[in-house]
């Protein structure tokens, strides 16, 4: 195993920013934590690496990770802004310098997808290729273990997306990566195995299909009701369908449906005189699994989900 950490803690004064973290990293596997801003993913990524101070072990490469070869690691960290008039050859030959064995700058440029903008300033290339470069540098050193903290924080769904791509191609080529992310869908698209961050606390843990299946909940159909609409008369309508049907306010939730039920759903509706605004089908995922792991309310997810003017 590349990580091991076993109780970690780490205390801010009164504010508890890890709170008895173990965890596991194997070789070849990458390993996403999940978690809003404030969950301790950093914190832990500084504890995991050897730069923080913390309570519990954490051993890197089978030694304490403050003794761990800094040649085999390879860290981009969450806050990482490089002077922006240097190109990205000229920054990947920066960092590829403070190793005694390092990767063909040209090389790593092109495993990143960045040969032709080799040459380009930093601040000329996109939000995708900036973090692109970023990357590059953390890889010029071909590490054992690859941490990526937030990596597609601030970037375009486009450059997400070929970060993305790039993640899945070191994956394919063996890589072992640490990551974190708040974006659940990110999680579910790159890692074998997700660890659930919550208030400093590991909730849960699993492969992304494990988890979501566990805690994800059944599939449901949710429909906001016009404002004269009696939400009453919409659960006497839809009585046993499904596994279950409630009300919210105006919005309505029908679990343990499938998609064909749809269309006897709303027949079902319209002849009750029940009228409705909008709707969205949901299919459990991981993050209604991370929202029923903690408990936490799922609020707004018409409008999450494009569909509501």
């Amino acid at each position: 195993m590349h990580v091991v950490a076993e109780d970690v803690r780490r205390e801010y004064g009164e504010v508890v920013a890890l709170d008895g973290v173990s965890l596991s990293v194997d070789a070849g596997e990458v390993y996403a934590l999940v978690g809003p801003n404030g969950a301790g993913k950093t914190t832990l990524v500084r504890a995991l690496t050897g730069t923080t101070d913390h309570q519990g072990t954490v051993t890197l490469f089978g030694g304490p990770a403050r003794e761990a070869d800094p040649e085999r690691l390879g860290l981009l960290p969450q806050e990482f802004d490089p002077p922006s008039r240097l190109t990205a050859r000229e920054l990947v030959d920066y960092y590829g310098g403070l190793y005694d064995d390092r990767r063909p700058t040209g090389e790593v440029l092109a495993d990143v997808g960045l040969a032709e903008d080799a040459d380009s300033w930093y601040e000329t290339l996109s939000g995708g290729q900036k973090r692109r470069a970023c990357v590059a540098t953390a890889l010029v050193n071909d590490p054992d273990l690859l941490v990526l903290d937030e990596p597609t924080t601030g970037i375009d769904p486009a450059g997400r997306q070929s970060l993305w791509e790039l993640i899945e191609g070191l994956a394919e080529g063996g890589s072992t990566v640490l990551l974190t992310t708040h974006y659940m869908e990110e999680a579910e698209r790159l890692a074998d195995r997700v660890g659930m961050l919550a208030e400093g606390r590991l909730v849960a843990e699993g492969t992304p299909e494990a988890l979501v299946a566990e805690h994800g909940g059944p599939p449901r159909l949710e429909l906001r009701l016009a404002e004269d609409s009696d939400p009453r008369r919409a659960l006497d309508a839809l009585a046993g369908v499904g596994t279950g049907v409630d009300t919210r306010g105006r919005e309505l939730t029908v679990e343990g449906v499938t998609p064909r039920d749809i269309g006897p759903i709303l027949d079902s509706l319209e002849g009750a005189g029940v009228a409705y605004g909008a709707l969205a089908w949901r299919q459990p995922d991981l993050e209604s699994a991370y929202l029923a792991v903690t408990g936490r309310e799922e609020s707004g997810s018409l409008a999450r989900a494009g569909v509501v003017a």
